[in-house]
């Protein structure tokens, strides 16, 4: 089966304490796999580990490939002699409790600059080749990824299509000219996604050995301002300028009279096709090297999408187009066997297309997802109470994009709050776990919950609000020691009275083992 009876806990590693300004891979990344294994469960579950650029978020990512650099692990670099025990002995007193990105940048960037030159000058001969063996099998993506980065730094972080024209449109003779000029920092950007994939990869292999999956995800789109789209223009609807013609977004709803304009450019799904889909098929294996499970960001623009032409004044102007459906995951399949995915399946859905995605959903055994705080709107037929889903789903108390729980309790109706102490014969007093206990008590086969409900944590604590951009999006972090033994003897005696602990099955069926 490939999602067995299980649970687990979302926590992006930019979120864990330390005294780094950002959380890392280091030791609090390796505690919190041992409290998640104590806690009886099974999967870690991650937002896009990719570098960020405007806004500061993981799905405006600068790379589909690359690791975000601010993720390294420095005290490991030290362990690794890349850097001294001095260079990180008087960091500064950055807030504990948020992530100041433009200090945490400046600060880091620079001591990952000079763990790089001493790579250069001290590093041994067994790790100057396994370097070299890192850039040789990473190529494909890395030889543009390392360049566009090294470029985005020369022009100050700005957008590549503001670069000289040469560089935008990649004329031979100008990234010929670039590669000499940044030669050094193209090779800084290669150790550094070396020293990403290292560490990463380390982590990964432990939480396995833990018993724990880490799970990961991908957002469906890709930002304007990414190394994909300037490597791969024909991939994209651009026009001859280089200039988005069409761009994503979503139709007018309840929430929203005018739509949402997202603004990625689209995918010209007939050359994607022509080519076997080998950038996605590419894709998929990177995130499955990082992962074990991975959950597709607004996934049913497979099936189909809301195209808006980008000189449009709002989304409204958009028409649905169909996507590439099963064809995609056919070959994904022929390429990396029977892969593991969670569909991001929210939203409002019209009856055709709800039957459609359905329908590919069944036929890839991909389950959707149910969000406990979309549940209780006042009737027994909403579609996210437990008691009407059936096993093939992913039940989360709330996600990144979602008030934490006790801050959708605080803001909740009347009307709401009534129904909700009904269904979960509750006073309100604990909502956070009275959620958690209904997800784990759930038929769903998975069920997830996120750091700060089990904190019990109110908005404060929120990752992001969607359509705004900025702090403080994307800067919670988790204050030290917060995950208590005693918190996770309360979620693992739920984990075995809800059957979500994995016995001592066989590695083929375990959640960690890749399928």
């Amino acid at each position: 089966m490939k999602f067995p009876r299980r649970s687990g806990v979302l926590m992006h590693p930019s979120c864990f304490p330390g005294p780094y300004g950002i959380g890392d891979l280091g030791d609090a990344a390796y505690a919190f796999v041992d409290w998640l294994a104590d806690a009886g469960q099974s999967y870690w579950q991650v937002l896009p580990l990719s570098p960020t650029g405007y806004g500061d978020s993981p799905y405006q990512g600068l790379s589909a490939f690359a690791g975000n650099p601010l993720l390294i692990s420095l005290d490991h670099l030290v362990l690794r002699e890349h850097l001294d025990a001095r260079d990180v002995e008087n960091a500064p007193a950055f807030p504990t409790e948020r992530i100041d990105y433009g200090w945490v940048i400046t600060w880091k960037m620079n001591l990952l600059r000079r763990a790089h030159e001493n790579f250069q000058t001290r590093a041994q001969a067994a790790q100057r080749a396994a370097f070299e063996k890192f850039v040789s099998e990473n190529a494909s993506w890395l030889d543009d990824a390392a360049l566009f980065l090294a470029l985005k730094e020369a022009h100050n972080r700005s957008a590549w299509y503001e670069w000289e024209p040469g560089l935008c449109a990649r004329e031979p003779d100008a990234l010929a000219r670039a590669r000499r000029d940044l030669a050094q920092d193209i090779a800084r950007q290669m150790y550094l996604q070396w020293m990403f994939y290292e560490q990463w990869l380390t982590l990964k292999a432990y939480a396995n050995a833990q018993r724990i999956a880490l799970f990961g995800d991908i957002p469906i789109y890709v930002a304007r301002d990414c190394c994909d789209v300037w490597a791969n223009p024909e991939l994209f609807a651009l026009d001859a300028a280089l200039n988005p013609t069409l761009v994503s977004g979503v139709p007018p709803d309840y929430f929203s009279q005018d739509g949402q304009f997202w603004g990625h450019p689209l995918y010209r799904w007939d050359v994607i096709a022509k080519q076997n889909y080998r950038w996605w098929v590419e894709r998929f294996r990177s995130a499955l090297t990082l992962s074990d499970v991975v959950r597709i960001d607004h996934f049913r623009a497979f099936y189909n999408y809301w195209e808006v032409p980008a000189t449009a004044k709002t989304a409204r102007e958009g028409k649905w187009r169909a996507g590439p459906g099963g064809k995609l995951f056919e070959v994904v399949r022929e390429n990396l066997g029977d892969i593991r995915i969670v569909a991001e399946d929210l939203g409002d859905f019209d009856a055709q297309s709800r039957a459609g995605l359905d329908a590919l959903l069944r036929q890839f055994e991909f389950p959707g997802m149910k969000i406990m705080q979309f549940a209780f709107g006042g009737t027994a037929e909403a579609a996210f109470l437990p008691h009407n889903y059936t096993r093939d789903w992913v039940v989360y108390t709330g996600t990144h994009d979602n008030d934490t729980a006790v801050g959708w309790w605080d803001s909740a109706s009347a009307a709401e709050k009534h129904f909700t102490r009904r269904y979960l014969n509750s006073d309100g007093a604990e909502i956070a776990w009275d959620l958690i206990r209904a997800a784990w008590a759930s038929v769903a086969n998975t069920a997830m919950t996120t750091t700060q409900d089990l904190l019990q944590l109110g908005n404060a604590a929120r990752m992001n609000l969607p359509g705004v951009s900025g702090p403080p999006n994307w800067c919670w972090r988790m204050a030290p020691d917060a995950l208590t033994d005693e918190l996770g003897e309360r979620l693992l005696d739920l984990t075995k009275i809800y059957g979500r602990v994995a016995s001592q099955e066989s590695a083929e069926t375990a959640p960690s083992a890749q399928t």
